[in-house]
């Protein structure tokens, strides 16, 4: 076995691979950009190099630079993590070159599925079932066009070394055809530094459904069930669970059985995961092969009781799988929630920044689990991808898993920095999510418009109004009881207070009940039960004799409460004071309609129009990236540029004005 190790990656999977090799006793090196100095990852291994600034292709994707690192520090292997250079077969020839090995597949399965056009021709021979497309490289967007005119709208323009949702977008006409090869074409190069780009006919109404398969240097090769990866937001993964809760088992057994003689046609060995498109006939249909550890494993990890990181060091030291298929048994349900810098009720935005507070939900074995790479205090950089943190929850099946996940997210504090969480809560309440019965286009068909603070359902708006009640009492009991004992009289307090949410007056009656308040709006009642204190941020006790957990906090005179997705501010007054604040004057917003600005922090690429230019709505005006992704914003009505007032080159701040107009 290994005595060191140097993960080529950071953040999340960087710790996760640590946390596993120190369980093993194997030292760990650490690689790290000058922005990424005082990261988790650096702080939790034994050692750390510096291999460059904070650009992706000036640190972590040089090789050369991983490579003298590992032979600076001793390190025997390298475990490359996902993203980055996990499915560069340069990467994994060079170091084999060099001595070290790879703790993945060999090069020549990573050339030969790494590339999705030479993948899927590969799996054509080897009779695994393929979407119709066009499998070579395209060279401008004017055969984007002509191709995908001929295939037939709606196709997937896909870049060939893409993986992440990156370098991938829908065309359902000509225009979206050349506009997506573009931009495919350019965050591929960005990211993967390879800018090929093939088409193949997008599939409505599809499930994604991947298998996981692990392969040692012996010949033995086992899939390890499926994962559900249907809920996506712009082809990226939002939820993922396992097993699946639309395939059945012969499904099952025909998938598993195809992945893994796609596999054995390359020599694969180390884990690897088989990417289908299941229609809703459940005929399925080959997509790629991840040549490396999936954002999503921990789910297959939580219902087989394996560790697929440890699997992966023990196959790469010439170890024989230690079980045969039979072996491989579903254990419940597992879900896993990404949870992203970015702000969901603006279009999902990029939030970058200091995380001020980071409080996830206690682990409990077996049962909740939170993988991060990040820490309170730390910073979230625009120069890498936006994930915060992978929260995962099993139950002995779906719903229990699901109950989990809820009281998991409703736990899970953030601020500093906007994250998906509301929206994540939101889609574990969805009576579709919840049924089981959805497809890859959940999301754009439930949330057309996006996600729209105002329009997150909740059932019962007065228990929110009651809590914030119980809040501001308790707030007022502490008040009261320091100054009777100042001044040596009793204070009154009244029972009649009005709570403000969103504009809605709850008039509520609150009286006080052993261990915490009974509060009466109209018919309903709620005694709440709890020992909150002030300085906690999770609110968390009983309501009428069951559970409840929210976020509260106090902000001026408001409370912010969040649950379930919902997030309101409520303000509790007494009945004359809500009076007077009706009267009160309500300041107009400035006029910002004539401004371009920035919606997010990033940088400016592209300024696609000039000064005096007369623009019609829709058409493009520039072009921001942030966290490894272009941002393409458009006009909104037809109008007239006055100024250009930001460069392109320029960081921006969110709000940033870039383009003034008539």
């Amino acid at each position: 076995m290994f005595k060191k190790i140097l993960i080529a990656n950071r953040g999340e999977i960087a710790c996760r691979v640590i946390k596993t090799a120190r369980r093993m006793g194997i030292a760990t090196v650490a690689v790290h950009s000058e922005a990424d100095k005082d990261s988790l990852h650096v702080l939790s291994a034994d050692e750390a190099v510096c291999i460059g600034p904070a650009p992706s292709k000036d640190s972590y994707l040089v090789i050369d630079k991983i490579i003298e690192a590992c032979k600076q520090t001793g390190a025997e292997a390298v475990h490359p993590g996902y993203g980055f250079l996990s499915e560069n077969q340069e990467f994994s020839r060079r170091l084999e070159e060099n001595g070290i090995i790879f703790i993945g597949p060999k090069h020549y399965s990573v050339a030969a599925m790494g590339d999705k056009i030479e993948s899927k021709k590969l799996a054509i021979a080897a009779k695994v079932n393929t979407i119709p497309g066009y499998n070579d490289a395209i060279a401008d967007a004017a055969q984007a066009v002509s191709i995908a005119k001929g295939i037939g709208y709606p196709v997937m323009i896909k870049a060939s070394a893409g993986g992440g949702g990156k370098g991938l977008r829908v065309a359902f006409n000509d225009a979206e055809a050349a506009e997506g090869f573009d931009s495919c074409r350019n965050e591929a190069r960005n990211s993967f530094g390879d800018d090929r780009v093939f088409i193949e006919k997008f599939v409505e109404g599809p499930h994604h459904i991947e298998i996981q398969i692990i392969a040692d240097s012996l010949g033995n090769t086992v899939y390890l069930l499926e994962r559900e990866c249907s809920i996506q937001r712009r082809h990226q993964k939002v939820i993922e669970e396992a097993p699946s809760p639309f395939i059945d088992d012969t499904i099952r057994k025909a998938m598993g059985e195809q992945a893994v003689a796609l596999a054995k046609a390359v020599k694969y060995q180390s884990a690897g995961t088989v990417e289908f498109v299941v229609g809703s006939d459940k005929s399925f249909y080959f997509l790629e092969m991840n040549t490396r550890l999936q954002v999503e494993h921990p789910v297959t990890e939580m219902i087989t009781g394996l560790d697929l990181v440890e699997l992966m060091i023990r196959v790469a030291a010439g170890e024989k799988l230690p079980f045969t298929q039979d072996d491989i048994k579903p254990k419940g349900w597992a879900m896993e929630c990404r949870i992203n810098a970015e702000d969901p009720f603006r279009g999902f935005l990029p939030s970058t920044g200091r995380l001020v507070r980071f409080q996830p939900p206690e682990a409990v074995d077996n049962q909740v689990r939170v993988d991060t790479g990040v820490y309170e205090g730390g910073e979230i950089s625009m120069h890498y991808d936006s994930m915060i943190a992978k929260l995962i929850c099993h139950g002995e099946n779906r719903y229990q898993a699901i109950e989990r996940m809820r009281d998991a997210l409703n736990a899970f504090f953030i601020r500093g920095v906007s994250s998906n969480i509301p929206f994540q809560a939101a889609l574990m309440q969805h009576p579709r999510f919840v049924s089981g019965i959805f497809t890859t286009a959940f999301i754009a068909e439930e949330y057309p418009n996006g996600f729209i603070a105002a329009e997150v359902p909740y059932e019962d708006p007065g228990l929110l109004a009651a809590v914030a009640a119980f809040a501001r009492r308790r707030y007022i009991d502490r008040a009261v009881n320091i100054s009777d004992q100042m001044l040596g009289h009793p204070r009154k307090v009244g029972t009649n207070w009005v709570v403000v949410i969103d504009g809605t007056n709850y008039p509520v009656v609150l009286d006080p009940i052993p261990g915490g308040y009974s509060v009466s709006w109209g018919a309903k009642r709620y005694d709440i039960i709890s020992d909150w204190l002030f300085r906690e941020l999770v609110f968390r006790g009983t309501c009428n004799g069951q559970p409840i957990c929210l976020q509260l906090e106090r902000s001026g005179l408001e409370y912010r409460i969040s649950h379930f997705g919902k997030q309101v501010k409520a303000v509790v007054m007494s009945a004359k004071a809500d009076r007077l604040l009706a009267l009160m004057p309500t300041k107009t917003p400035p006029d910002l309609s004539k401004y371009l600005l920035s919606p997010m922090p990033g940088l400016l690429r592209e300024v696609s129009v000039h000064a005096g230019q007369k623009v019609r709505a829709g058409e493009k005006l520039a072009v921001i990236e942030a966290m490894k992704m272009e941002n393409i914003l458009k006009a909104e009505k037809d109008c007239e540029v006055k100024k250009i007032v930001t460069e392109a080159g320029e960081s921006l701040s969110v709000d940033q004005v870039i383009i003034e107009f008539e």
